[in-house]
């Protein structure tokens, strides 16, 4: 007895100690978002339908079949008229982009998001500790984050990462990136960086499976600014409380099912095969099994143990469209799916039984911005913000899928009621329209006259001149 009464206080100590301990940790690896900043491109970058008829009356290598299948998916894509392409594309230099038109489309936007952000938040470039850029098609000597550095003239010791060939998710990869770097880096300031190189890598080929970039992807992206310091975080808009990275690139249909290539003509593309579907099912189902225990109560997941085993004993099925079977409201209040595609929105919506009015702002993104890729889920967020959906204390799950094949998502909690319009600001009021079609259906449905099925191009290329500009 006097040894135990000897050995308890020791004991005690030690695990009062390592309480402690892991309580200051915890504190210590907190990731703050002070704000952000997304991109929007002057108005003579805008793609409207005749900017689109220019752009496809161009390539030589088209025929009629490919022109009925560009009519076919652009109506039924989801974008609108609205959104932004690179300025060597508009002005008709697609395929053959200079180096400088690379580095141009990434300093403005870059630089044009990087000033608001400091602008806005009134922190020096001298205070930022780390820079991360996620960019995936565009790896320049010096690097991007180099030349941000120098720009700004920012410090010697700051600690720069470059991220490429990460596709649409890599924005999450580089906010997880940062959170990791917390850990040793105390009361730290980072910025991170989240665009795509489109001008160098628009596709002039016929390849139907190639030619799907072209109508998704548009220009955009966004800047990030996240500290650990305790002290700001009366200032902060969000808190990141979980995030989950699954990559399944072991996977020889998923690794083959968004990635870039030549075709049989030598021109370099993204290509994206149907087995994309299947691989992001595949990812999103992995990875929510780590990420929901984390996030959703306990109570549910006990519910939905006892539900599970109960339905398996009696031998029910699960209908199709039922969801994953939690209830992922009892631990999310919204959800900001990537606007990849209306194909893929739709997806995720129906793998977790989402709403209209939760798919709403992925869906408006796409319509006013495209597929701006790891910029994406930012206008995705600012929608909800400038909708006023975003109060103190809401969670928001992020979930982004990316070419490797890769899903990425996070969990973020509001700080405060966010209203800022940021980026929408000129339309949020217009939005949702009454109707998310668009004209090419109306302006080109001509090509699926059966008479032109034997047609040459000098035959129907002044109907397609037709609606161009210029």
């Amino acid at each position: 007895m006097e040894l135990l009464l000897a050995i308890l206080p020791p004991l005690l100590f030690y695990i009062i100690f390592n309480l402690c301990k892991l309580g200051y940790q915890k504190r210590d690896q907190r990731c703050y978002m002070l704000s952000y900043q997304c991109h929007k491109a002057p108005e003579d970058q805008r793609l409207d339908t005749g900017s689109c008829a220019n752009i496809v009356a161009r390539n030589k290598n088209l025929g009629i079949e490919e022109y009925r299948f560009l009519l076919k998916t652009m109506v039924s894509s989801g974008i609108g008229e609205e959104t932004y392409c690179p300025k060597n594309v508009i002005d008709g230099r697609e395929e053959s982009p200079t180096h400088m038109d690379a580095i141009s489309e990434m300093d403005g936007i870059i630089f044009q998001t990087l000033d608001k952000l400091f602008a806005k938040t009134g922190v020096s470039p001298s205070e930022i500790d780390i820079i991360v850029s996620s960019v995936s098609l565009i790896s320049p000597a010096p690097s991007l984050t180099a030349r941000v550095i120098n720009r700004y003239r920012m410090r010697e010791d700051v600690k720069a990462f470059n991220l490429s060939g990460m596709g649409c998710s890599a924005s999450v990869v580089a906010v997880d990136l940062v959170k990791q770097l917390f850990r040793t880096c105390k009361n730290s300031l980072a910025i991170v960086v989240s665009t795509e190189s489109m001008g160098p890598n628009w596709y002039s080929g016929k390849d139907k499976s190639m030619m799907l970039s072209n109508i998704l992807f548009r220009t955009g992206g966004c800047s990030m600014l996240l500290t650990n310091n305790r002290a700001l975080k009366h200032k902060a808009l969000l808190e990141l409380t979980c995030s989950v990275r699954t990559h399944i690139g072991s996977d020889d249909e998923a690794y083959r099912s968004c990635i870039q290539v030549e075709d049989d003509l030598g021109h370099k593309g993204f290509r994206l095969t149907r087995d994309l579907p299947k691989a992001g099912a595949k990812a999103l189902t992995m990875n929510l099994r780590v990420l929901l225990p984390k996030v959703l109560p306990l109570s549910e997941l006990l519910r939905y143990q006892i539900t599970y085993y109960r339905n398996k004993v009696m031998g029910r099925s699960i209908p199709k469209g039922a969801g994953p079977g939690l209830d992922l409201r009892s631990g999310i209040d919204h959800f900001c799916v990537h606007p990849g595609g209306r194909a893929i929105i739709d997806e995720v919506g129906k793998s977790l039984a989402l709403s209209d009015h939760e798919l709403e702002p992925a869906r408006m993104a796409l319509y006013r911005f495209g597929n701006t890729s790891s910029g994406g889920l930012w206008y995705v967020l600012g929608y909800m913000e400038a909708k006023k959906r975003l109060k103190k204390g809401d969670k928001i799950l992020m979930i982004s899928l990316g070419a490797g094949f890769k899903c990425n998502n996070c969990v973020w909690k509001v700080m405060k009621d966010m209203d800022d319009k940021n980026v929408w600001q000129d339309c949020i009021d217009d939005y949702p329209p009454k109707t998310t079609g668009n004209p090419f259906s109306e302006k080109f449905d001509w090509i699926n006259d059966a008479s032109l099925d034997l047609a040459t191009r000098e035959d129907y290329l002044p109907l397609l001149s037709k609606y161009s500009i210029g």
